[in-house]
């Protein structure tokens, strides 16, 4: 591979996996909005979510390769993978950052849980038996100040979010870990769009046996299906196929602090839209974590992803 395309395709990875992160963070925006002004439950939210949003992805995987997106269902292994994929990884991170959300709102639940990174570094620092480097030592550094920073503002004695709400959105910080890291064996063996699709599908399905979410709730207008339609076509079928698909080009780790960027954008829209009242504090720890970015640029050869 020339030095010419390997620059493309790192190029084209971080630009998808950017894109990705700017649509879930005006997601979150928008299921703060359907939580605080129309009153739907958050759990009724997620389950029709990854339901309509998986529908929608497999009906694309099917119109590239019918036989791609049914390869998946010819392993055992790779059905396994596929099962706790879909309900520790693809679930896990939605529920538990709606929820966040819920109990606080779509800025500091998307900050919150850009500690993943955090987990991700240190889970390939342990399988591979290496001290991060610098710029990884300096990225986890800042991704837990940051954090310190959104939910104390600085005093250790006070958290200015309710301790569920904190609790909620380490669970999604892990999650998002989760998610990043597990379907890589997945990935290569797959498609983006068949592994993600069938992921939120069986995720939602495995939710609706509890749940059963044909029980409407909640106020719907045109407001309402507009945010609804947002967070499906954008906030799900778009970002998370990007992402995916950035996640064989450019590595777990690269890709997962790249959408760090995901809280500026939720913050930016939380402001603007919804009021919600971000302090000094709040800012600089936002850009603390989104710092993570420029330590993530001093990697200047792409790496090839672990399997």
């Amino acid at each position: 591979m020339t030095v010419q395309k390997a620059d493309s395709i790192k190029t084209k990875g971080m630009l998808l996996a950017l894109a990705a992160a700017i649509f879930w963070g005006i997601s979150g925006n928008c299921a703060q909005f359907l939580f605080e002004q129309k009153n739907i439950d958050p759990s009724w939210l997620v389950c029709w979510r990854l339901i309509l949003a998986g529908a929608l992805l497999l009906v694309f995987s099917f119109f590239q390769s019918k036989k791609e997106t049914l390869s998946i269902w010819k392993s055992k292994s790779s059905i396994t993978q596929l099962i706790i994929f879909s309900i520790l990884g693809m679930w896990a991170v939605q529920f538990s950052y709606f929820y966040s959300i819920r109990l606080s709102n779509a800025a500091t639940a998307t900050v919150i849980q850009y500690i993943g990174p955090v987990f991700v570094v240190s889970f390939y620092a342990i399988k591979f038996r290496r001290w991060p480097v610098l710029a990884e030592m300096a990225s986890m550094i800042f991704a837990v100040l940051g954090t310190f920073l959104l939910v104390t503002h600085g005093t250790w004695s006070t958290l200015v979010i309710s301790p569920q709400a904190l609790i909620w959105g380490l669970l999604s910080a892990l999650a998002l870990a989760f998610y990043t890291i597990y379907p890589v064996q997945l990935l290569a063996k797959h498609s983006a769009a068949a592994v993600s699709g069938w992921g939120m599908l069986l995720g939602g399905l495995f939710f609706a046996i509890y749940l059963q979410p044909w029980q409407i709730n909640g106020i719907w207008d045109v407001e309402s299906f507009a945010a609804f339609g947002y967070i499906i076509v954008f906030g799900s079928l778009l970002s998370f196929f990007f992402f995916l698909t950035a996640i064989p080009l450019i590595g777990a780790q690269t890709a997962s602090l790249l959408c760090s960027v995901e809280p500026l954008s939720a913050a930016m829209m939380a402001v603007v839209w919804l009021g919600v009242s971000f302090t000094a504090m709040d800012w600089l720890g936002t850009f603390l974590i989104l710092s993570t970015i420029a330590l993530l640029s001093l990697a200047t050869k792409p790496k090839k992803l672990p399997l």
